[in-house]
């Protein structure tokens, strides 16, 4: 049976028709009897002692629900990597717009109201509002040295090679916060039922939300129920955040014995929730005169904000992704993610990587400059292959496509014409703008960093029923991306079903296993393949049961195959000997054979286990980081304003290595639609921060790219299919976001000779660099 039957191709979205026709139902637009909506009064200060609550007796409390921490039943943490956050402040805030106490009433807006009625006084504190007051440490906030984590990476002898290299080249680079702007807003329903508490959410990770719950509440287990609604975007944003949210709906919920719902406004979404991780990373390189790299010597700092979250991962793949994509003998990373009085920063398309990528890939102009040879040169003699070996020992054994990309792009865009045009354009000085062309290369790790995955032990089910009915139970949530039609894809190319036969769960803690997150590129690969294994068992107890025989010559994800064999395999599909029937009635006869009397329907479970070979030391960083990584090129024209110094991207050219691309246009949209985000990041959104507090925290101030902004884009797929990804995937959500900004600061280099190391370029940075003489 060929690939390209239904994986490989455009599939229609499984959940399309329902958002087209508009009855895809979002968490506001759920109804419920005698529902309450909830408010969350917030902290006003950066650090402090509250000393009193007042309420104002001329408001109508009786009409109102109020929670505070005293009514918490369980413990006021939420449970994350470290139970460090509380659900509710414990008598100390530590952020602005930290949740001291919640207040529902049957409307939305006089439970907004009851807000302004509530009087907080306190003892204000000294705060910690930057990174460098964390890092002094005259303040604690967290531990002896506000210091949440530290990861040190070494390979060789980092200060020898320094010692010997015929140039060292030093640069430091700056990284903002950055708002995931997703469409919907952060929003739950809560209702207590048969002594448990239910959650419908807007969210990223069912079981996250599930596993903070129960310690909060007091509650078993089994006794919380975690759904998702259908959610409208995420890219981060609702991975660790909807625990609070979840937490601070249930309470309502739990004392008021009526259901609960709490959907932010956009204001209170941008100032409350987690963001981007703001970073400071220098560099530190030595390089031969041929321009081989010889060491790298780099620092890496995050602001964590106020709690833990997720920031040592963060830290962890931003780290291990510093080097760039470039072989180097001797490297020595040290990373630390620090504790400021801010809002926590948390997940974010990329997590970590797209800010040490910036400086990784901006630094190569610096050291171009320094050797007198031209940057693209200069990857072309340092890029990564097959048989590399990475900064952390791990050796390149398969799918590693980063020469590929960089080639394609470079001759897809033009690259090297249109830098020799782009000059000749810039010696006329009655040109009214400069231009430029930049160019970066990336790579992205697939799945959870080091030993995640085994820490995960994901699983999946597909179900079969006596009526004929496969349904795939997972976890793993649509936010937009296509989820469902991935894994109905996998599911009914392993199989030999149609698309069309094939359901999929609702994500839902009562109804489907745990199988992980929906992040770190991970849902196509890791989940995807735990799909494909699942449907295997099923098919194989199917043409048993109607006495057929499955072939075993094909090679089972993981198998201990290599090189070209792995690569075919990874292509060729299911090899088969039997068919399942194609109809309905055929699959229901099936069925009944194989469930036993009173058996409606059953089950089959994969669960993960590492792929052979595969091997992480955490204490010491060392070996395989991530099974394999994904990898893209970027190429992008621009423009600037002789008297404005407006930026004007006109084109946008990236090549990518996803392995096969099992959906090519989703890979398409999520290459055009990271890329854009990507480039606001570079050029516009600019959160602006002041006394611990986001001031610009609507749509009006904090600006985003829209249609009107996105250039010309033009996308490639380069084909290294990875033979233990199911049909030859790897990730592709993340990796988009990594490569653009060091791209648009190289073209700009080229276009007004300034380099600019901060983000966001905005036409006063570079007007100011201008003025100053080259660098900023």
């Amino acid at each position: 049976m060929s690939i390209t039957r239904i994986v490989g191709s455009n599939a229609p979205r499984k959940e399309g028709p329902d958002k087209l026709r508009g009855t895809a139902r979002y968490v506001d637009d759920h109804r419920f009897p005698a529902e309450l909506h909830g408010a969350t009064l917030r902290s006003t200060v950066s650090h402090g002692r509250i000393l009193s609550v007042r309420f104002d007796p001329a408001f109508p409390w009786s009409e109102c629900v109020v929670v505070t921490k005293d009514d918490i039943p369980g413990t006021n943490r939420v449970r994350l990597i470290e139970a460090d956050q509380p659900v509710l402040a414990d008598g100390i805030v530590r952020h602005r717009q930290e949740p001291i106490l919640l207040v529902a009433h049957p409307d939305r807006a006089t439970a907004y109201e009851a807000l302004r009625h509530i009087d907080v006084e306190y003892e204000e504190l000294p705060a910690l509002l930057s990174t460098q007051d964390a890092l002094r440490a005259e303040i604690r906030l967290y531990g002896e040295d506000n210091v949440f984590k530290t990861i040190r990476i070494e390979k060789g002898d980092t200060a020898a090679a320094l010692a010997e290299a015929d140039f060292v080249v030093e640069g430091e680079y700056t990284v903002p916060h950055q708002e995931q702007a997703y469409i919907e807003t952060n929003g739950v329903a809560a209702w207590a039922e048969d002594g448990g508490i239910t959650v419908l959410g807007s969210l990223q990770c069912p079981y996250y939300v599930h596993k903070a719950l129960a310690p909060i509440l007091g509650l078993p287990g089994e006794k919380v129920r975690v759904i998702q609604a259908m959610t409208g975007g995420g890219f981060g944003g609702k991975e660790e955040y909807p625990n609070i949210l979840a937490a601070h709906a249930a309470l309502l919920a739990w004392k008021a014995r009526r259901p609960v719902k709490m959907v932010y406004d956009r204001h209170e979404d941008m100032l409350a929730t987690t963001k981007r991780h703001p970073a400071v990373i220098r560099h530190r390189t030595g390089v031969t005169r041929e321009g081989l790299l010889v060491a790298q010597e780099i620092d890496v700092v995050m602001d964590g904000g106020a709690y833990i979250t997720l920031s040592p991962v963060v830290l962890s793949r931003g780290v291990l992704h510093a080097t760039g994509p470039y072989s180097c003998p001797n490297v020595t990373c040290t990373a630390r993610a620090v504790a400021t009085h801010t809002p926590p920063n948390g997940a974010f398309r990329g997590f970590g990587a797209p800010q040490t990528l910036f400086a990784a890939e901006l630094h190569w102009e610096r050291i171009a400059a320094a050797v007198g040879i031209d940057s693209l040169t200069l990857r072309r003699r340092n890029i990564v292959h097959e048989g590399s070996v990475l900064s952390t020992g791990q050796r390149l054994d398969e799918s590693a496509g980063a020469e590929a990309v960089l080639e394609r792009c470079v001759e897809e865009s033009r690259f090297e014409k249109r830098r020799n045009e782009c000059e000749r354009w810039n010696r006329k000085r009655t040109n009214p703008t400069w231009r430029g062309i930049g160019l970066a290369v990336v790579h992205h790790g697939s799945g959870f960093t080091g030993s995640g995955e085994v820490y995960l032990a994901s699983e999946v089910s597909v179900r079969i029923t006596n009526e004929g009915r496969i349904r795939v139970e997972a976890a793993s949530t649509e936010m937009g991306q296509g989820t469902t039609t991935l894994f109905a894809q996998i599911a009914a190319e392993t199989l030999g079903l149609s698309y069309e036969q094939i359901e999929i769960e609702t994500p839902d803690t009562a109804k489907v296993p745990d199988s992980g997150p929906t992040v770190a590129s991970r849902t196509c690969m890791i989940v995807g393949g735990l799909v494909r294994n699942a449907c295997r068992e099923l098919r194989t107890a199917l043409l048993a049961a109607g006495d057929g025989e499955s072939q075993g010559g094909d090679a089972q994800d993981g198998d201990a195959v290599s090189g070209e064999s792995r690569r075919e395999e990874a292509l060729r599909g299911e090899s088969r000997s039997g068919a399942l029937p194609q109809t309905r009635a055929g699959l229901r006869s099936l069925a009944r054979k194989l469930l036993s009397p009173g058996e409606t329907s059953r089950r089959f479970t994969a669960r993960y286990s590492p792929p052979e070979g595969v091997e992480w030391d955490e204490e010491h960083y060392r070996g395989h980081a991530y099974a394999t990584y994904g990898y893209a090129a970027t190429a992008v024209e621009l423009e600037v304003d002789k008297l404005t110094y407006e930026i004007r991207v006109r084109r946008l050219t990236s090549a990518n290595d996803v392995g096969h691309a099992l959906h090519p246009l989703f890979v398409e949209g999520q290459v055009m639609g990271g890329s854009l985000q990507a480039l606001g990041y570079a050029l516009m959104e600019n959160a602006v921060y002041a006394d611990g507090e986001m001031k610009n925290a609507e749509f009006t101030n904090y600006i985003l790219p829209t249609a009107c902004d996105a250039p010309e884009m033009a996308v490639s797929l380069v084909d290294r299919p990875y033979a233990r990804g199911p049909f030859g995937a790897k990730g592709v959500g993340e990796v988009p976001m990594d490569v653009p900004a060091p791209a648009v600061a190289a073209a700009i280099l080229q276009a007004t000779g300034v380099l600019v190391s901060e983000l966001p370029i905005l036409p006063e940075t570079l007007a100011r660099g201008m003025r100053v003489g080259g660098t900023t």
